[in-house]
């Protein structure tokens, strides 16, 4: 059973307002539509993606059924008003998983726990031998949730190279990626579409 990642479409960055309340900007669809179009995404699956906007309709733009929201896929909750580097700042996230790397910034151990926790619950309820997964959310939640199902370290390389959108595919059964960030784009992913 695949589990399919998607990470949102383009979004509007305001460092004066939180990530959370970022929207997809006037030309996100275009670049939504030519993941739609790829063939990755299945045609039959379980919807699901975190309730910020941006990911909530990324995945309306792309699912051919009713999204279900999660509270829990949500993004590592990040304060308004950084003016440093962004980069710099989500990598320390990453060395030091129990500590906030800026006041008002989530510790990513919780982020990954909620998260993964979210995932499990959901993968619980379903009858996974009939039906694919596809979940909407965010870069750094997403690399967190990789690096659990395939009990490997965060590749913060593939992270910084992450497209908005992107996708990747995990085989739930086996542990391991099927198709990685940006392989959509590349036609090196699966045909799943089907």
């Amino acid at each position: 059973m695949l589990l399919h990642l998607v990470r949102h479409g383009p979004s509007s960055q305001d460092p004066s307002e939180p990530a959370a309340n970022w929207v997809l900007t006037d030309r996100a669809h275009i670049e939504i539509g030519k993941l739609k179009a790829s063939g990755v995404l299945p045609v039959k699956a379980a919807w699901f993606a975190s309730p910020e906007q941006k990911a909530a309709d990324t995945a309306n733009l792309l699912a051919r059924s009713e999204v279900t929201l999660l509270a829990d896929l949500r993004e590592a909750e990040r304060a308004a008003g950084w003016v440093v580097d962004f980069d710099a700042m989500v990598r320390a996230s990453f060395r030091y998983l129990e500590v906030s790397a800026m006041p008002g910034w989530e510790p990513l151990q919780q982020t990954r726990r909620r998260v993964r926790a979210a995932v499990d619950a959901t993968v619980r309820a379903l009858d996974t031998r009939s039906t694919e997964i596809v979940m909407v959310g965010h870069g750094t939640a997403w690399t967190l949730l990789v690096a659990e199902l395939t009990e490997h370290p965060p590749d913060l390389d593939t992270w910084s190279r992450m497209t908005m959108p992107d996708h990747c595919s995990i085989d739930l059964a086996q542990g391991r990626l099927v198709s990685g960030w940006g392989d959509w784009q590349r036609g090196d992913g699966p045909g799943t579409a089907g």
